[in-house]
């Protein structure tokens, strides 16, 4: 295929991996598409930390895919690894009951009692599926159980096996007993790397040996009791005869490995063996596999010994959630993906991943921070579109909008989010409610039906019911607090009647602003169009005042939401009601 002109868009990261990724993919495979992986293990929920490892490939991907190259993206899902333990939190999982299958592979494990799908990795696979198509993920999906059951590996086995004491000297460079009355390490392992250590860590017992028989690269499942609780005995390079024992159940068989299904390489070998079988470019690695002696660094003196290379593997760092820690999908209650997309539309939570490059750690807000996103996001919305964005941001933008298929659906009136939530909020839920208001923000402009607002609509009223917690929910009081009205003093009488006689001249969104921000100035002699700059500090203390006697009156609390969204959704006479009119 020939080379298409580079994207113009070459100050962000991205473009950066791009350029980097086709020169390499020219030299490694000329004239073959361009091959980026991921790797994800359905081990439990699939969360937005794991996310990153698919974004980053995506991103560099679909910058290739719009320069003209053919690009594949291969998600390995990692659903033949070992069922480690049972996450907390799962419904419709009763600890006692899954532990029995500890040690199977995740494809051999139940699927949680009320779930649509056959096995433990599919429902889990299936959200994130899910998740990948409305963020507009491009992918071949590769699931390990098949490949390995298949036979497909089956050659790439028998050469590891064949090269195991090549494969056992690269390890042990990496073999150390722990030193006396040294410090436990607090760092914390992901959910990949606690896989690896348990058939490839750095540890002699932990990297697929087996004591006196020597090192073996392959692992069985048991025939009987389907774990990988098992000890190979012996293996015979000519007939490729290998008998095992099970530590479980006791069961013990010889097979003959090449035209044996039933096992997989131990991690450390797994991966490297994959670049080389799927001649892998560009793969990206957290933390955890990124450290001297982990995975990645492992696996590049591993790759060679089938035949590849190490892929272009930036290290990625980790994904919060507003204050919290690394999260951990061995940990239930994590937030996913589809989590995220019930509460914000797949551009921005694409934007979160774009903006940062891999190795800065951001967090994603399911809090009010929400709403600083969002209007940080229309902003930039709104300087792209007049040109006075720069380029980086408006390359962010362009990843987080379209990809090389083409634009996401999008709102067509994207309204501020945190306008959207404070209606969603107070009208709990009545559509046309909703719709009287949003269509008296803009008297000159008003909203045809909630449709124009939707999906942004629909991601705020879900981010009110399901992130809000009730005691900051809005109520609008009933009837008029008729003591605190009649304890009212002069000036504070007065600011009432400054904002109910110029209710009806400024019913707008933009008109109740000026409105409710102009009393205290008017009242304090100054005039209503007065800046910051030109008023006395003691106008903002003022203002406040005011805005708690309001949120007082209307819905008996110091807080609330925006007052002009507020007063629109409480309605002109409500309103006057409420204020003592």
């Amino acid at each position: 295929m020939p080379i298409v002109a580079q994207s113009t868009e070459t100050t962000d990261w991205v473009s950066r991996f791009a350029d980097e990724v086709i020169e390499e993919s020219e030299r490694r495979a000329p004239g073959k598409p361009v091959v980026v992986a991921s790797g994800l293990s359905p081990s439990g929920p699939i969360h937005l930390g794991n996310l990153r490892e698919v974004m980053t490939p995506h991103l560099v991907a679909d910058e290739i895919r719009r320069r003209g190259h053919q690009v594949r993206h291969l998600i390995s899902w990692d659903d033949y690894d070992r069922y480690r333990k049972v996450p907390e939190g799962i419904p419709g999982v009763d600890k006692d009951e899954w532990a029995q299958h500890i040690g199977k592979p995740l494809t051999s494990v139940p699927a949680p009692k009320g779930s649509a799908y056959p096995n433990w990795a599919e429902h889990f696979k299936a959200a994130m599926v899910e998740a990948l198509a409305e963020l507009g993920v491009e992918f071949d999906g590769i699931s390990q159980t098949a490949q390995y059951t298949s036979g497909v590996y089956r050659e790439q086995v028998l050469h590891a096996m064949k090269h195991r004491g090549d494969i056992d000297a690269v390890l042990a460079q990496y073999r150390t007993k722990p030193k006396v009355g040294a410090k436990k390490s607090q760092k914390p392992v992901d959910e990949a790397e606690l896989e690896a250590a348990e058939g490839s860590g750095a540890a002699a017992e932990d990297d697929g040996s087996s004591g006196s028989a020597g090192y073996f690269p392959y692992k069985p499942y048991c025939g009987n009791c389907e774990k990988d609780l098992t000890t190979v005995t012996s293996y015979v390079d000519d007939t490729t005869e290998l008998s095992y024992t099970c530590n479980e159940c006791g069961f013990a068989e010889t097979v003959r490995l090449n035209e044996f299904n039933r096992g997989k390489l131990v991690w450390k070998v797994d991966w490297p063996m994959r670049w080389a079988y799927e001649g892998v470019v560009f793969e990206p690695s957290g933390v955890d596999h990124s450290s001297p002696g982990s995975s990645f660094q492992v696996g590049g003196q591993i790759v060679g010994i089938f035949g590849g290379k190490q892929p272009i593997g930036p290290m990625y760092a980790f994904v919060g959630i507003s204050g919290m820690a690394k999260m951990s999908s061995s940990k239930g209650g994590v937030p996913t993906p589809g989590d995220a997309l019930k509460i914000m539309e797949p551009q921005l939570l694409r934007w979160l991943y774009a903006r940062r490059r891999p190795n800065q750690s951001f967090k994603i807000a399911f809090d009010q921070e929400i709403q600083r996103l969002y209007d940080e996001w229309d902003k930039l919305d709104g300087k792209v579109a007049d040109g006075s964005a720069l380029p980086a941001d408006v390359a962010a933008h362009s990843r987080a909008v379209r990809t090389a298929g083409g634009e996401l659906p999008r709102t067509v009136r994207p309204l501020p989010y945190r306008t959207l939530a404070s209606v969603a909020d107070i009208t709990a839920g009545h559509q046309d409610q909703a719709l009287r208001i949003l269509s008296e923000l803009d008297p000159e402009n008003p909203l045809g039906s909630l449709d124009e607002a939707r999906p942004r609509y629909d991601k705020a009223e879900a981010w009110i019911n399901t992130q809000v917690p009730a005691d900051q929910r809005t109520i609008v009081r009933d009837e008029p607090d008729v003591e605190l009205l009649k304890s009212l003093d002069e000036a504070s009488q007065q600011s009432l009647r400054l904002l109910l006689d110029g209710l009806e001249s400024h019913w707008s969104l933009d008109g109740l602003t000026h409105l409710v921000y102009g009393v205290p100035k008017v009242q304090a002699g100054f005039s209503a169009d007065a800046t910051p700059k030109e008023l006395p500090a003691e106008i903002k203390t003022a203002q406040r005042t005011f805005f708690a006697l309001l949120y007082h009156l209307l819905v008996g609390r110091d807080t609330g939401p925006r007052l002009p969204t507020l007063l629109l959704a409480v309605g002109q006479e409500r309103v006057r009601r409420l204020l003592g009119e």
